[in-house]
């Protein structure tokens, strides 16, 4: 066995042992050489033609539907958007609606509050409802289309497709309510399905009755700490608390 290898077998050796005071004496010990370790060669991630294509088919699409809404959008000029002829788009999607499924399942604005949620902070409940919902605020308040989507979808198909999105993200909120239920006393002992509705309830509204006073003389009226107050209210409701 030659030194560079007799170098290697002691080093995979120490990897394999669980004490790491061990694995770090074995480490001083070796003349480690990074030149003549094998490390493992970066897949490269490569995107077909026709995945490419089926991207600008959506972005095309995208854009039209938050411009124009489902129904006044036509196959034609999803196509002309994407740089296709009318009957290339067909070779990838067989009806409008198909292209509409698959623009839900990947932008609708539920999937973006999933990591907005799951990675806010706080030491306690309230620290999390306030982080989790200005997070929401700050993410999605930067692009109107989001909720945009979700009305064309309540809208104009009658909330059909938005089952599938909260099949897939329900599992992974839920958990988060029910642990504040169960592990902090300072929270009644509401359903965690009931809690999570109610907050998803309080940005929506908070957000949606934005866009309605917007220009008016209510949004002009609005403190600037509003939102600070629409949680307060959502944690501790609007009546004094009475001795």
């Amino acid at each position: 066995m030659t030194e560079k290898a007799f170098e290697q077998e002691r080093i995979r050796k120490a990897l394999d042992e669980a004490a790491p005071d061990l694995f770090m004496e074995q480490i001083e010990d070796a003349a480690f050489d990074l030149l003549f370790m094998e490390w493992p060669m970066a897949e490269k991630v490569s995107i077909t033609k026709k995945e490419r294509t089926r991207q600008a088919v959506e972005q095309a699409a995208y854009d039209l539907f938050m411009k124009q809404g489902f129904t006044a959008t036509s196959m034609r000029q999803i196509a002309e958007g994407a740089g296709l002829a009318l009957g290339g788009i067909y070779n990838h999607y067989e009806s409008k609606e198909e292209i509409f499924l698959d623009i839900i399942q990947e932008r609708h604005p539920f999937r973006q509050i999933l990591p907005l949620v799951l990675g806010a902070g706080g030491d306690t409940p309230e620290e999390f409802i306030r982080n989790a919902a200005q997070g929401m605020v700050d993410g999605l308040g930067r692009d109107p289309a989001f909720l945009k989507l979700m009305f064309i979808e309540i809208v104009e198909f009658n909330s059909q497709h938005i089952s599938l999105v909260v099949k897939e993200i329900a599992p992974q909120l839920l958990p988060v309510f029910e642990k504040l239920v169960r592990h902090h006393k300072s929270v009644r002992p509401i359903h965690p399905a009931v809690l999570l509705r109610s907050f998803l309830g309080m940005f929506f509204s908070y957000y949606v009755t934005g866009m309605f006073i917007r220009s008016s003389v209510i949004a002009k009226l609005m403190p600037k700490d509003s939102f600070d107050t629409f949680v307060d209210i959502y944690l501790h409701g609007i009546l004094k608390e009475t001795k």
